[in-house]
């Protein structure tokens, strides 16, 4: 797999079990890019829906993408601290037009004092249904939900104490 290098922009393309594209982020700035974790970052990005509609981001983003576990983590940067949104999908895959991951509805959403929520359980459960997602499948993302929780927990990775200022500064060097 090629990885994308540090410095460039990337697309993120969300897409559905189905393989229905989901949503699109246009020009993420790419802060590391290796096969087993990218970090990129945006502030003020156009991100398009499947439906056609399109939204900006209200505020600088790091993102993490990784392609051994089955989550993405981005923590945004807000007046009061730094929220996470969590969302339980494939790994990343990176091809030279994006990278690319699977969003399986279920998030989490990490406030800045580490308390959580877990959310749209019942987008889960519907799409389960619709997509015929196998048993292994929902073994693997609930798995994957305790392993990103016990992140949480322990402060590990992106949630540990300085790791979004710091990539965050890494991003303020290239604007």
């Amino acid at each position: 797999m090629s990885c994308p290098k540090a410095g460039s922009t990337m697309e993120i393309q969300s897409y559905k079990h189905n393989g229905q594209l989901h949503r699109v982020w246009e020009n993420s700035l790419v802060l590391k890019g290796t096969e087993l974790i990218v970090i990129g970052a945006n502030d003020k990005t156009m991100v398009k829906e499947s439906d056609g509609r399109t939204w900006i981001t209200r505020e600088p983003a790091i993102t993490y993408f990784h392609s051994k576990y089955w989550f993405n983590i981005i923590g945004m940067l807000r007046n009061d601290g730094i929220h996470y949104y969590c969302n339980i999908s494939s790994p990343f895959v990176y091809d030279d037009e994006a990278l690319k991951y699977i969003d399986y509805d279920l998030d989490i959403k990490v406030y800045p004092d580490m308390t959580y929520d877990l959310l749209d359980e019942d987008e889960y459960e519907e799409h389960k249904q619709q997509m015929n997602y196998p048993a292994v499948l929902d073994r693997i993302l609930h798995n994957n939900i305790e392993y990103l929780l016990h992140w949480v927990r322990q402060r590990k990775g992106p949630f540990s104490p300085d790791f979004i200022d710091q990539w965050y500064e890494r991003y303020l060097t290239y604007r």
